[in-house]
């Protein structure tokens, strides 16, 4: 560790200038459409630095094995990784990200130039405290599309406004959410049979943890006593997250299409694509590919901020990574050279503009950013209310106990939300106490 300190230490002073010897970097991502933007984008960088850039890509459904493997036995294949924001706490008391703070200072990069939840969400560790692991790259939130163009067809209006009493419009609470999908599950559009929505369910990695906590969020779940750190009894399994597991359950039954028992992105963005569903709950990377695409793009989808629970709660899950300098990396000061380059407010604008997500307050504050793109506003709006699943180093076993709970229950019909969420407070228990923790 002392080693590696000294190594970060002396490539982060190296990088005030510029790196002398021209590098092979490697960036490690996860493989889907941000990451082809980047490969783009970087090409600026090999051009003004002379370094050439590698890229390692694994899809998401094998990114946090592969790349967690890596960075456990201290691998060199990533010299920069672009890491799940729930990793940052491994990484950091691991040891497998360089701490950046001393690279910020020399390199005049101030934290507060981005958007406060991504900084906490993406850089710091431990949370709340100015310690930082890595740059906020790519912001990334839970959202909703849904079919504008059928919502507005004057012959479903009409329907959905005699049932229910109120338009047919983009819902503002879960429970408007399920009447909306009730509506449209196994109707008949344009000689097609339609379904409600699609959500996640997927069990292998993150999938169903994502969508359930999209939705607890809202109903009042949450991780732990403000009070008392760890102490989760009467928060995980609180009257309101029960509920809104009860929810989610309710709305996987009702209004989902055949064969989505284990979907996750992908499964998704094919079922808006092909016109299977009026909604569809994805993070809001998703966006611009269906802004362009034939079917759904050129004004027929609409942006939804995740809806609101029962008592009026509005959170959303968090996604989004930051951009890491990996600690067993041999090529540190060129790696640091590039998270400089990436920071500067022209590279950061042109990364918006070309489908990445950018944190930077002077891009996503600009007057303009809200109309630069359909979704931009309900981009903004729902980075502004997340909330994101444990940073601790232990992130991986708590979050297999989340999927094999949540994914009895919802999909495989096993026992009540209730008995899913005690179970929950018992396996997060348990892996804190052997911790020390509690």
């Amino acid at each position: 560790m002392k080693a590696r300190y000294l190594a970060a230490t002396a490539a982060i002073a190296l990088v005030t200038g510029t790196s002398a010897k021209a590098e092979d970097l490697t960036l490690c991502w996860a493989a889907w459409d941000p990451a082809n933007a980047l490969v783009e984008l970087s090409k600026d960088f090999e051009a003004q630095s002379g370094h050439k850039m590698n890229f390692e890509f694994v899809p998401w459904p094998n990114f946090a094995d592969r790349m967690l493997n890596e960075l456990n036995s201290g691998g060199k294949l990533c010299d920069l990784m672009i890491g799940d924001s729930q990793w940052i706490g491994a990484g950091a008391e691991s040891g497998h990200y360089v701490k950046l703070n001393d690279f910020f200072d020399a390199n005049a990069i101030s934290m507060d130039a981005f958007v406060p939840a991504t900084v906490t969400g993406y850089s710091e560790w431990p949370k709340g405290t100015p310690n930082y692991w890595s740059l906020p790259a790519f912001g990334d939130v839970v959202g909703w599309t849904y079919r504008k163009d059928w919502f507005e067809r004057p012959e479903l209006q009409a329907e959905f406004k005699e049932k229910y009493g109120r338009d047919l419009a983009a819902p503002g609470t879960f429970a408007e959410l399920k009447d909306i999908a009730e509506f449209f599950q196994g109707r008949d559009i344009d000689g097609k049979t339609v379904y409600g929505a699609s959500i996640y369910t997927e069990r292998g990695s993150e999938g169903i943890t994502m969508g359930v906590m999209d939705v607890l969020y809202s109903y009042g779940f949450k991780y732990e006593n403000p009070d008392k750190p760890y102490d989760m009894a009467g928060f995980v399994n609180s009257p309101g997250a029960v509920a809104g597991l009860e929810f989610y359950k309710s709305l996987y039954d009702c209004c989902t299409p055949p064969g989505m028992s284990n979907a996750y992105m992908g499964e998704g963005i094919d079922a808006y694509k092909s016109g299977q569903v009026a909604m569809q709950m994805n993070f809001a990377f998703t966006w611009p590919g269906f802004e362009v695409d034939p079917n759904v793009g050129g004004g027929k989808t609409g942006y939804l901020v995740n809806p609101a629970g029962p008592d009026g709660q509005r959170f959303a899950q968090l996604g989004g990574q930051g951009i890491s300098v990996v600690s067993y990396s041999e090529k540190q000061a060129a790696a640091l050279e590039y998270i400089k380059w990436f920071a500067q407010p022209e590279v950061q604008a042109k990364w918006w503009s070309m489908g990445g997500f950018s944190c930077l307050r002077a891009v996503v504050e600009d007057p303009g950013f809200a109309a630069s793109q359909p979704y931009a506003q309900t981009f903004l709006d729902s980075m502004a209310i997340v909330k994101d699943f444990w940073a601790e180093p232990s992130y991986a076993t708590l979050l297999a106990d989340s999927q094999k709970r949540f994914h009895d229950y919802v999909v495989a019909g096993q026992g009540t939300a209730q008995e899913a969420l005690d179970g929950l407070v018992q396996d997060w228990t348990t892996t804190f106490e052997d911790e020390g923790k509690l």
